[in-house]
């Protein structure tokens, strides 16, 4: 099974990283300086600026 590729506030991070702060449908509705953190894994994700956004993982390639 898969990782999940969003998260809620409150939700552990699966694994290290940077996660940014996401709209309700990031494709569509993209976000003007989002905001960006760097959790461990089993780290809580704080709360968004809205309740309708969401955490993703950011992928540096």
């Amino acid at each position: 099974m898969g990782e999940w590729s969003q998260f809620r506030p409150g939700d552990h991070a699966p694994n290290d990283g940077e996660y940014m702060e996401i709209g309700e449908d990031a494709f569509h509705m993209g976000i003007n300086n989002p905001k960006m953190i760097t959790l461990k894994k089993g780290e809580k994700f704080p709360e968004t600026s809205n309740h309708n956004r969401k955490w993703k993982k950011v992928f540096r390639g």
